[in-house]
């Protein structure tokens, strides 16, 4: 069930710095310190807070409530979000449902994630994979090469993807250069040094087509988004300069376990979710200003372009080579550097992404700023499966 308010509001963001594995960041100080900044970017402590919903994907039961407890003991209630990579904006997508059902008129989201190094792989090998059947369609591409799992889909969707297009390794290549060069002007990035087509292609493969530098890295950190009702703030005297105007979350459809590895890794869940949110809002691709999509490899930023209107299906290599996903062009793709450059701590990256759009909306994003962004999208998979949509404004 989707529901929409046009009275929904983001009256404050905050995030971490994202950090490498190796700098050992603690998650319960992450949380608390993005809930911290949140809560001071709208001006109220945190026993205006009704309800909390927290996003993680690697910890034990209730890390939430451990999170969040270093901004402090109210005894309100605090829900754990688990939806793999989409688990952020999961639990944003609660708490505007709760905001807009009037169940509660000021909610705090949040996500954090500890990551270990290395590529995502189960962490119950004993028990069913919940990527079985998405597996069991990427094997088909793959000629019996085997890897860690959201490795081995992504690899398949790419080979999918250049063979139906006949897509080069070069357009790939020139998303991730575009990532670095935005996470240039994003303090809190990961990895912010440029690099080059070159680079990119002569890298380490770890599956073809994927070199390391087309692959999201692992990543600690935290971000916090406080949601209300437009009533709320105004009464309290917040910022209600950023609204959500519609959002949509899906799940798998029967497509995904067929014979395309594109569907497989989500690209229908991301389109019909996408459709949704234009339809509810009385826009379309052609409105969009800026663009926070789930760029965990390059093939998934290319496939998105396709699944959120952005640009026809076949047409991805002229869109990249135009520079139309980047300042100057049809619309700013990841200013933040995305996941590729700005890192993607499992749990953080939903609201991650939603403090980049509203600090974009409100023209306070510094040197990455898109000139007179005024609609933002924001776009959020999970495998296995989970997309989030959502569509904002500056009001």
């Amino acid at each position: 069930m989707d529901v929409t308010d046009r009275t929904v509001v983001i009256s404050g963001v905050g995030m971490t710095r994202f950090r490498r594995p190796s700098e050992r960041a603690r998650y319960e100080l992450l949380g608390q310190e993005a809930v911290t900044k949140a809560l001071t970017d709208a001006g109220l402590a945190y026993d205006a807070i009704e309800q909390v919903y927290a996003g993680w994907v690697y910890g034990d039961s209730t890390s939430g409530q451990r999170a969040v407890y270093g901004a402090g003991l109210t005894g309100v209630p605090i829900v754990n979000v688990n939806n793999n990579c989409s688990s952020g904006s999961s639990a944003l997508y609660l708490a505007r449902q709760a905001v807009a059902s009037g169940a509660a008129e000021c909610v705090l989201a949040v996500g954090f994630e500890q990551m270990p190094s290395g590529a995502l792989d189960l962490m119950f090998p004993e028990r069913t994979s919940p990527l079985d059947r998405h597996l069991a369609v990427a094997d088909r591409y793959l000629d019996g090469e085997d890897g860690p799992m959201t490795l081995k889909a992504f690899a398949a969707a790419a080979r999918e993807h250049m063979a139906r297009d006949g897509i080069g390794p070069e357009t790939y290549a020139r998303i991730a250069v575009k990532a670095r060069r935005h996470a240039a002007g994003n303090p809190n990035s990961a990895y912010r040094e440029p690099i080059e087509v070159a680079d990119v292609l002569e890298g380490k493969t770890f599956l073809a087509p994927l070199t390391k530098l087309q692959c999201c890295p692992p990543t600690s950190g935290a971000a916090a988004a406080v949601v209300c009702s437009s009533d709320y703030a105004r009464r309290n005297g917040l910022d209600a300069s950023v609204r959500i105007l519609a959002q949509a979350m899906t799940t798998d459809f029967p497509g995904s376990f067929g014979d395309s590895a594109i569907r497989m890794v989500g690209s229908e869940m991301s389109q019909r979710a996408a459709e949704r949110v234009y339809e509810t809002a009385g826009l379309g691709p052609d409105d969009i200003d800026v663009c926070e999509l789930h760029d965990c490899f390059t093939v998934n930023e290319a496939l998105s372009y396709e699944a959120l209107g952005f640009t026809p299906a076949g047409s991805v290599a002229q869109f990249v080579a135009d520079g139309d996903n980047t300042y100057g062009g049809r619309v700013v793709v990841n200013p933040s550097g995305g996941l590729l450059s700005k890192g993607h701590p499992l749990g953080a990256t939903g609201l991650a992404q939603c403090t980049e759009l509203v600090q974009q909306l409100r023209g306070r994003a510094g040197a990455r700023q898109v000139e007179g962004a005024r609609i933002g999208l924001q776009h959020n998979i999970g495998l296995g499966g989970a997309a989030v949509v959502t569509l904002y404004a500056r009001a």
